[in-house]
């Protein structure tokens, strides 16, 4: 079972097929959760999520009773605590509904602090075996998480890419892109940024050796984007 979460981020920023995602999601039988706001955001597009989870701080008192009448986990936090939201939707999903992967929506937008620790909550030790199984997906980028090996990255229908590591990085290597490198070291975070997949390629090799994690930005610009979805 796969598991789509959607948190409160800014409308603005989701894909634009977000109700086909989480249709799709139902009909296989998927979880679907809400966090925090995203409870009754999923609400609003015609889902109850299966499990909501958060402290509900932003949510009007007629809104959490709805949240508690129709969905029937709903697992409450402290607002004074260790965990945000986002990590203890993590433990949850993955150590007691057993999902074999999750796609994070509305994490992307708003509140910079929010966005950051979403992005960086997988560097905690007690999530880091997650990572990989973890994709944030918005309007104009899906993020995915690669821990140390080699992986091949198929062909996905975005203009760019970008890699991200943390802590450090050693021996990076990426042959099959636009631009290729070898065996490049680096001893602190760092981002490469609009690399390219070749045309009509399959995808690319990436390899590694470091302790922390890479972040795989697919990124496309959204005049192209629209110019694509319009042409369809």
């Amino acid at each position: 079972m796969k598991a789509y979460a959607l948190l409160g981020g800014p409308k603005a920023e989701w894909p634009e097929d977000i109700v086909e995602i989480f249709k799709s999601a139902k009909n296989q039988h998927d979880l679907l959760v809400g966090v925090d706001r995203g409870s009754i955001l999923l609400q609003e597009l015609g889902f109850i999520p299966d499990l909501a989870i958060g402290d509900f701080d932003s949510l009007k008192t007629q809104e959490l009773a709805k949240v508690e009448h129709l969905v029937k986990d709903v697992r409450y936090s402290n607002p004074i605590k260790d965990y945000t939201d986002s990590e203890q939707m993590l433990e949850v999903v993955f150590d007691e509904y057993r999902v074999s992967s999750l796609m994070i929506l509305g994490a992307t937008g708003g509140r910079m602090d929010h966005l950051l620790l979403n992005l960086m909550m997988l560097l905690n030790p007690k999530f880091k075996p997650y990572a990989e199984k973890v994709e944030f997906l918005d309007k104009q980028n899906l993020i995915k998480y690669y821990a140390s090996g080699k992986h091949f990255i198929p062909y996905q229908p975005y203009k760019y890419f970008g890699l991200g590591w943390f802590p450090e990085i050693k021996e990076l290597t990426i042959r099959g892109a636009r631009y290729d490198i070898a065996n490049y070291n680096c001893d602190y975070p760092k981002v490469f940024s609009s690399n390219e997949f070749l045309p009509r390629s399959e995808g690319f090799e990436l390899s590694f050796s470091s302790s922390g994690l890479v972040c795989l930005i697919l990124a496309r610009d959204i005049d192209r984007y629209y110019h694509i979805v319009n042409k369809n």
